[in-house]
């Protein structure tokens, strides 16, 4: 028997890091003497890997910069995390929403742009990485929408793309379902607008985390 996988983005999805993300982006690029972006800019990048977002951020800039500048990012994330100031609330409804996916039979796994290190940082502070059999980072896979964190979380869930369910909150992780065939579920309260979800493949868009469970199919 296929196992059925329900596959979550990280940020935007399951938790609200935005102030974070935001926080750091401006150090970053202070860092290197550049005016920060604007917040919806550094938003609509949330979900690719640091150089990626770094790249669509400065487009006139060469590739070894915006490898400098993604090194600066982590170097302020950490020291935000020493600082005791990161601060990444589950959005409402997430833990209970994992639970019920859990009870219900579902494999259950996170695609995320964080680190290895942040991820588990996150997942641990909310009492949920017990919860996930595979856990999908970019420091292990090209970045979102390339489909190799879907192929590899199918892989370790016994699974496979008719029985897997990716879900986020950005074009991303819509465009990364789609290459890997499998469903795509937006959800609404991230850092993408739904029709940008929609225009990227996502078959619907949920509202509330009790929408999202009946999207991807859960049964008590």
């Amino acid at each position: 028997m296929t196992n059925r996988l329900a596959l979550f983005d990280c940020d935007g999805t399951l938790v609200d890091s935005q102030h974070n993300i935001c926080m750091a982006m401006d150090q970053a690029f202070e860092a290197v003497k550049l005016a920060p972006p604007a917040r919806h800019r550094t938003l609509s990048v949330v979900g690719l890997s640091l150089p990626e977002a770094m790249a669509v951020l400065l487009p006139e800039a060469e590739a070894d910069f915006h490898l400098h500048i993604a090194a600066q990012y982590k170097l302020v994330f950490q020291a935000m995390r020493g600082q005791g100031v990161v601060h990444e609330p589950l959005f409402a409804g997430i833990a209970e929403l994992v639970e019920r996916l859990d009870c219900a039979g579902w494999m259950l796994g996170v695609a995320t742009g964080k680190s290895d290190r942040g991820l588990n940082l996150c997942l641990t502070h909310h009492g949920l990485i017990e919860r996930f059999v595979t856990l999908q980072t970019a420091d292990r896979h090209p970045s979102k929408p390339h489909p190799s964190m879907i192929e590899q979380a199918m892989a370790d869930a016994g699974a496979v793309p008719e029985t897997t369910a990716m879900i986020g909150d950005t074009s991303f992780d819509m465009k990364m379902a789609v290459n890997a065939g499998a469903r795509a579920l937006g959800v609404g309260w991230g850092y993408h607008p739904p029709e940008d979800l929609i225009a990227a493949g996502a078959q619907s868009v949920a509202v509330d985390a009790d929408e999202l469970y009946r999207h991807i199919g859960g049964h008590d």
